[in-house]
Protein backbone atom coordinates (compact mmCIF):
# COMPACT_ATOMS: atom_id res chain seq x y z
CA UNK A 1 0.00 0.00 0.00
CA UNK A 2 1.39 3.30 -1.16
CA UNK A 3 1.33 6.25 1.58
CA UNK A 4 0.69 9.33 0.65
CA UNK A 5 3.65 11.82 1.74
CA UNK A 6 4.06 15.12 1.91
CA UNK A 7 5.67 16.71 -0.95
CA UNK A 8 8.43 17.83 1.04
CA UNK A 9 9.51 14.39 2.18
CA UNK A 10 9.43 13.38 -1.49
CA UNK A 11 11.91 16.26 -2.46
CA UNK A 12 14.35 14.39 0.17
CA UNK A 13 14.38 10.87 -1.97
CA UNK A 14 17.53 10.77 -3.76
CA UNK A 15 19.15 14.33 -2.23
CA UNK A 16 22.85 14.34 -1.53
CA UNK A 17 25.27 16.49 0.14
CA UNK A 18 28.68 16.84 -1.91
CA UNK A 19 30.71 19.01 -0.09
CA UNK A 20 32.15 21.30 -2.84
CA UNK A 21 29.49 20.73 -5.25
CA UNK A 22 26.93 23.90 -6.23
CA UNK A 23 22.83 24.27 -5.84
CA UNK A 24 20.70 26.03 -6.94
CA UNK A 25 18.18 26.13 -4.20
CA UNK A 26 14.53 27.07 -3.95
CA UNK A 27 12.61 27.40 -0.10
CA UNK A 28 9.27 29.30 0.29
CA UNK A 29 7.55 30.99 3.00
CA UNK A 30 4.50 29.25 4.64
CA UNK A 31 1.03 29.77 2.66
CA UNK A 32 3.50 31.99 0.25
CA UNK A 33 2.72 35.04 2.33
CA UNK A 34 4.67 37.53 1.21
CA UNK A 35 7.16 38.73 4.59
CA UNK A 36 9.76 39.94 2.61
CA UNK A 37 7.42 42.75 1.30
CA UNK A 38 8.89 44.52 4.02
CA UNK A 39 12.15 46.08 4.24
CA UNK A 40 13.37 44.91 7.04
CA UNK A 41 12.17 41.12 6.71
CA UNK A 42 13.77 41.01 3.30
CA UNK A 43 17.16 42.70 4.26
CA UNK A 44 17.08 40.42 7.29
CA UNK A 45 16.65 37.35 4.77
CA UNK A 46 19.70 38.71 2.80
CA UNK A 47 22.20 39.31 5.62
CA UNK A 48 21.64 36.08 6.57
CA UNK A 49 23.41 34.14 4.20
CA UNK A 50 26.21 35.31 5.32
CA UNK A 51 25.32 34.60 9.01
CA UNK A 52 28.57 32.54 10.79
CA UNK A 53 27.07 29.46 11.31
CA UNK A 54 25.68 29.40 7.03
CA UNK A 55 28.61 30.28 5.72
CA UNK A 56 30.00 27.32 8.04
CA UNK A 57 27.96 25.13 6.00
CA UNK A 58 28.15 26.60 2.22
CA UNK A 59 29.54 29.52 0.43
CA UNK A 60 26.25 32.06 -1.09
CA UNK A 61 27.81 32.60 -4.83
CA UNK A 62 24.08 34.42 -5.48
CA UNK A 63 20.73 34.96 -3.90
CA UNK A 64 17.99 36.52 -4.54
CA UNK A 65 14.80 37.58 -2.03
CA UNK A 66 11.42 37.56 -3.29
CA UNK A 67 8.08 38.48 -1.46
CA UNK A 68 7.60 34.60 -0.64
CA UNK A 69 10.27 33.24 -1.67
CA UNK A 70 14.01 32.75 -1.75
CA UNK A 71 16.57 31.43 -4.61
CA UNK A 72 19.95 30.35 -3.39
CA UNK A 73 22.77 29.41 -5.43
CA UNK A 74 25.82 27.78 -2.94
CA UNK A 75 28.64 25.78 -3.08
CA UNK A 76 28.40 23.38 -0.43
CA UNK A 77 31.09 22.69 2.58
CA UNK A 78 28.94 20.72 4.97
CA UNK A 79 25.37 18.95 4.43
CA UNK A 80 23.10 20.11 2.54
CA UNK A 81 20.33 20.09 4.68
CA UNK A 82 21.89 21.42 7.30
CA UNK A 83 22.73 24.75 5.41
CA UNK A 84 19.48 25.01 4.89
CA UNK A 85 18.39 24.46 8.05
CA UNK A 86 20.52 27.03 9.36
CA UNK A 87 19.34 29.47 7.27
CA UNK A 88 15.82 29.32 7.86
CA UNK A 89 16.61 29.30 11.60
CA UNK A 90 18.23 32.42 11.28
CA UNK A 91 15.31 34.26 9.11
CA UNK A 92 12.95 32.87 11.68
CA UNK A 93 14.26 34.34 14.28
CA UNK A 94 14.12 37.85 13.57
CA UNK A 95 11.12 37.53 11.38
CA UNK A 96 8.83 35.24 12.60
CA UNK A 97 8.88 31.53 14.28
CA UNK A 98 6.92 28.83 12.00
CA UNK A 99 7.38 31.44 8.33
CA UNK A 100 8.64 28.88 6.57
CA UNK A 101 7.02 25.66 4.31
CA UNK A 102 8.80 22.98 5.24
CA UNK A 103 11.60 21.23 3.44
CA UNK A 104 13.00 23.07 -0.41
CA UNK A 105 13.39 22.05 -3.59
CA UNK A 106 17.43 21.39 -4.71
CA UNK A 107 19.18 21.31 -7.78
CA UNK A 108 23.03 20.08 -8.22
CA UNK A 109 24.54 21.74 -10.68
CA UNK A 110 26.62 19.56 -13.07
CA UNK A 111 30.03 20.55 -12.69
CA UNK A 112 30.21 21.90 -16.82
CA UNK A 113 27.23 24.55 -16.37
CA UNK A 114 27.68 27.43 -16.30
CA UNK A 115 27.71 28.89 -12.65
CA UNK A 116 27.24 32.82 -13.88
CA UNK A 117 24.51 32.06 -16.41
CA UNK A 118 22.39 30.38 -13.23
CA UNK A 119 23.17 33.09 -11.20
CA UNK A 120 21.90 35.69 -13.60
CA UNK A 121 18.68 33.72 -14.10
CA UNK A 122 18.41 34.04 -10.02
CA UNK A 123 18.84 37.78 -10.05
CA UNK A 124 16.64 38.18 -13.05
CA UNK A 125 13.69 36.71 -11.23
CA UNK A 126 12.36 40.28 -10.08
CA UNK A 127 12.66 41.61 -13.07
CA UNK A 128 10.09 38.14 -14.43
CA UNK A 129 7.96 38.50 -11.45
CA UNK A 130 7.10 42.47 -13.21
CA UNK A 131 8.64 43.80 -9.46
CA UNK A 132 10.88 46.15 -11.22
CA UNK A 133 11.63 46.99 -14.80
CA UNK A 134 15.36 47.16 -14.01
CA UNK A 135 17.57 44.63 -11.88
CA UNK A 136 19.29 47.76 -10.60
CA UNK A 137 15.94 49.01 -8.74
CA UNK A 138 15.87 45.75 -6.66
CA UNK A 139 17.79 45.59 -3.77
CA UNK A 140 17.53 42.23 -2.38
CA UNK A 141 20.38 40.47 -4.56
CA UNK A 142 23.95 39.40 -4.82
CA UNK A 143 26.18 37.64 -6.49
CA UNK A 144 29.77 37.01 -6.21
CA UNK A 145 30.95 38.12 -10.15
CA UNK A 146 29.94 41.26 -9.57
Amino acid sequence: MEMDLPRSHALRKGRRSIPGYCYLITVVTKERFPWFSDFEHAAMACRSFYSDSVVAQSDTLAHVVMPDHVHWLLQLKGELSEAVRLYKASVSLEVKPGMWQRGFHDRALRSDQDLRQVARYIVANPLRAGLVEDIGQYPYWNAVWL
